[in-house]
């Protein structure tokens, strides 16, 4: 079966301090730094080694991975395998670009966010240029709140053309029709972001072909439920594969709403779910039709 997996292990220190972040700025010690090092190696063998299934691999850290080797080294490795059909992760871009040259560009991916204040302009934007240069699949991003608005405009105009540019809705910001249109002209599926999703009762892929997996190998259907499916390692996790309606009340985060079966955007993301990459740019605003709060 074709199989996604969400890994989020322990590493949580970050380069950058963004001051909306929720996350910010941490300082692993060596030995927490050491434990994320072990439990990715492991993943990462045992992605390599199963045959049961076509896995798909999006990385999750809450803090930057590829300034660390073993996530460049993971991402490079995996890549290279024929049963991995995609492996991509979220990052600031942060890291040097030239160890991609030894990944497969048909299957590694990156997912990446411009923090204006953390990084020169010019240096990140030089970063998206090299990354294109490579043949390297990328969506880059940014959060929408109003200090971020002239930057998007001008990275819209400055990024390659094919790349799309997705516009995330600050948390807890609330957007008076007048601020949504201006980020809905730059990223025509803002709209999606700008509230949260209903998902109670909701049919979701997670928990059936989409699993969330932490550095001891605990399986859980996402990010969002704690509740646990049973282990990777040991197969346990295999018996409670299923359909499962969704038991929160609401989906806020891209990462867990574009699974709910209720949203178009495995149609609008065929091919780069895990890397936000659409097929084709979108020249419209794209509108959720069902499953959204009038609350933001």
């Amino acid at each position: 079966m074709d199989l996604t997996l969400l890994y989020r292990g322990p590493l949580s220190s970050c380069d950058y301090d963004c001051p909306y972040c929720p996350f910010a700025k941490r300082r692993d010690s060596t030995a927490q730094l050491r434990a994320d090092r072990a439990a990715l190696e492991r993943f990462s063998a045992w992605a390599h080694e199963q045959r049961q299934d076509r896995l798909s691999v999006l990385f999750t850290p809450w803090g930057e991975g590829l300034v660390r080797s073993w996530y460049r080294r993971a991402l490079v490795e995996l890549s290279n395998q024929p049963h991995i059909q995609r492996v991509a992760i979220q990052t600031n871009l942060s890291c040097r670009t030239d160890w991609l040259r030894e990944a497969d560009p048909d299957t590694v991916a990156l997912w990446c966010t411009y923090h204006p204040g953390q990084t020169p302009y010019e240096r990140f934007l030089a970063k998206t240029h090299a990354l294109a240069g490579l043949g390297i699949r990328f969506s880059v991003g940014i959060v929408g709140v109003p200090d971020h608005l002239e930057h998007t405009r001008r990275l819209r105009t400055e990024l390659p053309r094919h790349v799309y540019l997705w516009v995330n809705a600050a948390e807890g910001h609330t957007y008076t029709d007048a601020e949504a249109a201006e980020w809905t002209g730059l990223d025509p599926l803002f709209p999606f972001s700008r509230h949260p999703h209903r998902s109670a009762g909701m049919p979701c892929r997670t928990g059936e072909s989409v699993l969330s997996v932490d550095g001891e190998g605990t399986v859980r259907r996402c990010h969002f439920v704690r509740t646990e499916l049973g282990n990777l390692y040991d197969g346990s996790y295999r018996a409670a594969l299923g359909p499962r309606p969704c038991p929160k009340a609401l989906c806020d985060c891209h990462i867990g709403y574009v699974h709910l079966e209720t949203l178009p955007l495995y149609d609008v993301f065929a091919g780069g779910i895990l890397e936000r990459v659409p097929p084709t740019l979108p020249d419209r605003p794209l509108l959720p039709l069902i499953s959204t709060t009038g609350h933001g």
